[in-house]
Parts: structure tokens; sequence; C-alpha cells
């Protein structure tokens, strides 16, 4: 019996690659399902108890194995600070649309719309289901809102996959908000000094931790900001499979930057034979490219509980 034609994209719009291994990932889909749908009912019961929704252990645990789909927009904006946010100026989004705008940013931005995933249908073109204007207007408000930053590259694709999820941009441009005052301050800005501390820190991660590792980039003289400054700005948005990027999301919005660096220590662990391997800085650049392929971070079950387990403790960091 013949097979039906496969989609030519994934859930969220997002074109397959040439050389994706359906095979893989349907093997790997035919066990995540089951799972996602015993998740969905067991916060399905955690919002509607009469408690309800709060920050505790068993929330943080729930998050780190995975917000379904269906919740993830509304857990998002609770669990980021975002609700609370919009709650105290519930017209500001709307509100710095209709003002006056400049037309330095405006021209900054439109040029990087059309470059926001040119992978994805939702962002091509000008059809009735784009994101593109609705990509525009929210950046536009958060550069206008924000004016010691304004747009920061980068936030191009952060704010696309928001889209994506929520459907929304007023709650869109919140969540960005959250993530510039809470999350990850000083990441989003003109010294970008939150990002270059992770990067260091993350560096003295390496050391501690895969200590080899650390003596092969010095003696290469490669610089862990060459590699490391997209996967941190992007938060993994461009790098990693998308289903990999939301749950890594999901715990980013509840725990903060460890996340990210978590995530990059646990890429590199698991591919340090590959980068000891690798003689000269055109092989480590080459090696760097392939970290985030394949079937270690396709399966984004598998490879967040291996953020957990993998690194180890952070604490005396």
């Amino acid at each position: 019996m013949s097979q039906p034609p496969r989609a030519n994209v994934d859930t969220y719009g997002f074109e397959w690659p040439k050389d994706f291994n359906h095979e893989q990932y349907d093997q790997f889909m035919s066990k995540y399902l089951p799972v996602l749908s015993r998740r969905a009912q067991k916060w399905e019961k955690l919002l509607n108890s009469k408690q309800g929704f709060r920050k505790s252990n068993k929330v943080k645990r729930y998050v780190r194995k995975g917000i379904p789909s269906s919740h993830r927009a509304v857990i998002w904006s609770i669990i980021s600070g975002a609700k609370e946010m919009k709650e105290q100026q519930p017209d500001l989004y709307t509100t710095i649309l209709r003002g006056p705008m400049k037309q330095e940013i405006i021209e900054t931005i439109s040029l990087d719309i059309p470059r926001t995933f040119p992978d994805n249908i939702y962002f091509k073109g000008t059809s009735d289901d784009s994101k593109r204007e609705s990509l525009k207007n929210v950046l536009l408000a958060f550069a206008h809102h924000n004016p010691s930053i304004g747009y920061c590259q980068g936030l191009n694709f952060i704010a696309g996959i928001m889209l994506l999820v929520t459907d929304n941009e007023d709650m869109t441009f919140w969540l960005l908000q959250s993530l510039k005052e809470r999350i990850l301050p000083d990441y989003y800005t003109k010294e970008m000094t939150g990002l270059l501390t992770d990067i260091g820190v993350l560096e003295e991660l390496i050391k501690t931790k895969v200590p080899q590792v650390h003596e092969r980039m010095v003696q290469t003289g490669v610089s862990w900001s060459m590699y490391v400054s997209k996967w941190f700005i992007c938060l993994f948005a461009e790098v990693l499979p998308i289903e990999t990027v939301l749950r890594i999301w999901d715990c980013l919005f509840y725990e903060g930057s460890k996340i990210l660096l978590r995530v990059a220590v646990t890429l590199v662990i698991k591919n340090q034979d590959k980068i000891l391997a690798a003689k000269n800085f055109v092989e480590i650049t080459e090696v760097f490219k392939s970290l985030p392929l394949g079937a270690t971070v396709t399966e984004c079950h598998t490879f967040m509980h291996a953020i957990f387990r993998v690194p180890g403790s952070f604490q005396a960091q």
C-alpha cells in the first residue's frame, strides 16, 4: 500500500531540510506523541485545580518535562512574568503602535523582516496567514519602548518563534519585554554585558567539566564567542530544531539563563570526541557547525533530560 505524500513543512511551518532523516524522526515521534498526550492531561488538571497556577517544585518538574503546545502561550506568559507586566499596562502595546515612529528604526527592521525564517511558510510573502506584518509591529513597538536598546539583531528570530506559538502580537511584545527585563537583562543592549558574562561563565564551566576541550580551544586560538554568541543571542533559534528550541524556552522562561549554559555545555560534552579530533581552526569550525545536527538534538525529550544530567551541578561555579 502506497504511503500518502509527506507534507513539505513541519507543524510550525518550517520546510524540512533536504537531508532530513524522516525515518529516524518518525520513530522518535511515535514514542514522543503518547508522552505529549499524557503531559497534556496533567497540565490540564494542574491549570484547572482549585489552588490555581503558581510556581512550585511540581510546576518546575512539569515545565522540564515539556509544556503542551495547546497551553504553551498561556503558560509562557505566566512563568515569564509577561502576564503580570501586561496587567500593569494593558494598553501599552497599541498605544506605542499609534504613536510616532523613527524612520531609521522602521528601515532597519524592514530590512530584517524578509531575512527572518525564509524557510518558514508563515514568513514568506504577504499571504493572508503571513506573520511578517505582525513581526514588524512587535519589533517596532519593542524598539520604541526601549530606546536605549532600539532594535537588536536576533530579536527578529525570537519574536518570530513567539508569534508562531502565541499567534498574538500583544502577548509576543510582553514576552519580549519579560525577556529583556527579567530573564536576560543586559543581553540585548549595545554593550551586551549579560551575553559576554554568560560566554565567560560557559568558558569556565568547560574548563572545569571538560578540561581537554578547553585546552584544545586554547591551543588552536579559537574564541568561544565566535561559536556560541549566535546560540545565546537567538536562544538557539535558527540553530536547533524547532521542537527542541521550544522545550529549551519552556525551561528558560521558568529558570533563566542557566538553561542556555546547560544546553551549551551538554552540546560540547556530547561532542567532545569530535572537538578533540579536530586538528586546527578550520576543522573545529566544521565540528561546531555539526553540533546542532542529528538525533542527539532532534529527539528533544531525550535531549532535555540530558541537559539536567550530563553537565552535573552548576552550584560551585
